[in-house]
This record gives C-alpha cells, structure tokens and sequence, in this order.
C-alpha cells in the first residue's frame, strides 16, 4: 500500500468506524463473487450508510487522486467491479433501503444497495410490480441494474433499466451530489442528465438514489415450454404470440438443443419435455382478465401445435411446475462440468442469429474439436447468450472472443447486450462503437471524472 492510500485510509477513519472501514486482511476475508471466488482484492473498503457518506469518500479520494472502485451485489461477469490492490472499494450494503412507495403515481425511492428480490417482493406487497427480472434477483442490486442498464426476461414488454428509471441521485468524482430524484414521467427540462449515469458502469459518478417506475400487478400469469424443430419455428411463433398476445407477451426464451440437454437428466435438472428438440422456447402471458386470458393462452398453444409450429408443449399446472420450467432456463450451473467455461452476451438482428449460431458452432469446433458451445437468450429482444467450453486446459480467454465477436462483426451486433463492458470487453468495443461515438465517451469522462479516479479501466 502506497502513502498516499495510507493517508487517505487515515482520513476515513475519521468519519468510519469498526465494520464500516475494513483494511488489510480483512478485506481479503471477503469472497469477491459467484464468478470470482477467491478472496477480495482491495487496499480497504468503505461501506456508506447515505448519500453524504458517498460524497464525502468520493471529496477525500478526489483530494488525494485516490482510485476508487464500486461493488454492489458483485454478480457482475465483464470485470466490472474488480479492484487492484491500491484501490478503494465503496460497497453499498449498508445502503439497502425501499425508501418510500407511491401506490398512487407507480414510483418507489430505492437506495442503490437494494437487492433487486427484495424490492420486487416489497413492491409486490402493496399491489404492484417492479417488472425488472433476472436470474441473479436474489444477489444484484438496483444500484448495479443502473450501473450496467440491466435487462433480464421481461424487455420485449418493459424495456431496459434505462426505460424504468424516472431520477436518480448520483455523486460525481469531486463528491459533488447531483440529485435528479424525478418522480414524473413527463419532465422535459433541459437534458436528462440520468441517462448519463445509467449504463455507465460507475465511470461517471456513483449512483446512491433510484426512483423507479412500478406498474400495477397482472392479475392473471400464464406460461408455458414448447419444442420446435428448427430455428424458423421460433421467429414464427413469436410473432404469432405477440400477434395473439400483443401486450399482454411478457418474456420469451429460447434455448437451444445442446443447451437444454446439457442442464437436464438423471442427477441434473428435472426435463419437462422430451431432450431430443431442437429448440426449446419459455413464455410467460400476463394479463389482466381472468375470464379470458387463460382461453388466449391456451388457443395459442393449440393453434401452433395444429399447424406444426411448435413440436409439443407443457403448460405447468402449479407453482412447483412453473418453477421447474424456469429452473432450466435460469439455472446454468450443470455446465461448469466442463471447466473452463467462457460465458458471452451479444445482440443482433433475430433474423441473422440462426446462420451466427452456426458460424460460431463451426468455428468453435474448428477450434476445438472436443469443444462445445451452448445458446440461450432473450431472443425477443435480440439477446443471446454462449457459454463455450473448449475442452482443452490450452484454451484462452482472448481465443474464445476472437470466435465469438469477430463472427458477430458483419451482422453488425453488440459485444454487450446487458451485461456491460467492464475491463473484459473493452478491447472489443470498437466493434460495436465507432470512433466518433468512443472519442465523445472519453470527452465525457475526462468532464467528469478528469483525474480518472471512478473505476479506473472499466469501459474505456
């Protein structure tokens, strides 16, 4: 640790006391992540319990050209939360409160520690919802969401994190707090300075506040997983579920063959339909009459399945059922078998994902003849995930995104659909940015944040 973190450990210690300031051996006691197990990397960290905390760590740090990186729920996989070992770590798990809920005008005030289930069930308790969902609910936290503009199973109805956030409170490198906490929908003052912090991934300032936009509750809930036989199958289907559907079509995930049969059998998860597919597509109907929906749901079903759209289908008959369905979609860990496993997040066209997923199969293989490569994802919204397992202890990191984003260049995709840049993407980034578009993302960091101290290396 240099003199310079020393002195302004020093200083925190002025305003931080026993837990709330962890230094030395303690900081390595913490587990980093899921994805990163190993212990905590950090010179020390600092947990705030309000937006004056934040901003006077941030004062402190900005005084002494202090680095300081952010962690919330640290269920992030691009790298974006990982510290060295002079850095400061802010963790926001002190500041975890559901602030204040307008049943009225469908806004909540949330701090940015707050786990995203915990929201969503509080939310849920005075009748409304909190569409934003995904797999890691029960660890990330809004803060995050903000951060990295998060997406998950619900987009094609609800849109991103960007689309659910009316204000926000944030801190700029300075400690200067910049409190946008709108509560309206309408509000065409000037620029929208939210949008600057949301996606972000902590380079710009630190979000602290969130007001949220909250719907009220669907009163019915229908869902389903159904096999097709290829991949034109799938494009059919859902536009003829958003045709039956309109609005009412909230989520819609594909997985395909291997992917499925990878995660399902004796010892792994519970198979709801036949393993021998070649597609597999979960989706979830909510809606607002009981009478009917379940009879539009269910004519839909019948319909593709008399037209040869879809190959079979189980519609769960309780919670457990439901449950299991979407157990195969969410619960990934199976594959780890196959250790390494690199995991990938991009967006294109839905028309070109067919022939992309098969260019990257063959590459792969080509690569790596004993390698496999499993897809999933968010198609109605242009989402897919890979996990790649090459089968060879020789395999690299770098030789996998080679694979996966130099096939992605010509359809003119997005290395990062959800999950961010972070320090793992941004050697790629100019793929999917052009150069203008960066040298304006610099422009805009070196306003903020000119002596570079907001999570250094993340993004750009």
């Amino acid at each position: 640790m240099n003199t310079q973190t020393e002195q302004v450990i020093e200083v925190l210690r002025s305003r931080f006391q026993g837990k709330d300031l962890l230094v030395g051996a303690a900081v390595a006691e913490r587990v980093t992540s899921y994805w990163n197990p190993g212990p905590t990397i950090g010179a020390a960290i600092v947990f705030p319990r309000s937006t004056d905390d934040v901003s006077y760590i941030l004062k402190t740090c900005h005084d002494h050209d202090q680095a300081v990186v952010v962690q919330g729920g640290k269920t992030g996989v691009v790298q974006g939360a990982e510290a060295t070992a002079s850095d400061i770590i802010i963790s926001f798990e002190r500041m975890k409160g559901v602030e204040d809920i307008d049943v009225t005008g469908c806004t909540a005030s949330v701090q940015a520690g707050a786990v995203l289930e915990a929201v969503q069930t509080q939310i849920a308790a005075q009748g409304l919802l909190f569409p934003l969902d995904l797999g890691a609910r029960g660890s990330c936290t809004i803060g995050g969401n903000v951060a990295t503009n998060a997406g998950g199973i619900n987009v094609i109805r609800y849109g991103m994190m960007r689309n659910l956030v009316l204000g926000l409170e944030a801190v700029l490198a300075d400690g200067t707090v910049l409190s946008s906490m709108n509560y309206m929908l309408k509000n065409n003052a000037g620029y929208d300075l939210k949008q600057l912090f949301i996606g972000s991934e902590g380079t710009l300032g630190i979000v602290t506040r969130v007001v949220i936009r909250l719907f009220p509750a669907p009163l019915t809930s229908q869902s389903a997983l159904v096999a097709m036989t290829d991949f034109t199958a799938v494009t059919d289907f859902l536009r003829q579920s958003s045709q039956a559907l309109g609005g009412d079509l909230s989520a819609y995930e594909v997985m395909w063959g291997d992917y499925y049969r990878a995660v399902t059998g004796p010892d792994l998860h519970r198979a709801p339909l036949a393993r021998d597919h070649a597609f597999y597509v979960v989706l979830k109907m909510e809606g607002s009459d009981p009478a009917g929906d379940p009879a539009r749901f269910e004519g839909l079903l019948a319909d593709a399945l008399e037209r040869g759209v879809i190959a079979d289908a189980v519609v769960p008959q309780s919670e457990r059922e439901e449950l299991d369905i979407w157990t195969v979609r969410e619960q990934f860990e199976p594959l780890f078998v196959h250790a390494p496993v690199f995991l990938y997040d991009v967006s294109l066209p839905i028309k070109d994902m067919a022939a992309y997923v098969t260019e990257v199969e063959q590459r792969i293989a080509a690569q790596w003849p004993d390698g496999m490569c499993f897809a999933l994802g968010h198609i109605g919204d242009g989402n897919l995930h890979f996990f790649v397992a090459p089968k060879d202890d020789t395999a690299t990191h770098a030789q996998a995104d080679g694979i996966i984003y130099g096939a992605l260049v010509p359809y003119g995709g997005s290395v990062s659909a959800e999950h961010g840049i972070g320090h793992e993407k941004k050697g790629w980034l100019s793929a999917s940015r052009t150069a203008d578009e960066i040298a304006v993302m610099q422009l805009l960091k070196r306003t903020l944040d000119p002596k570079g101290i907001l999570n250094p290396g993340v993004v750009l």
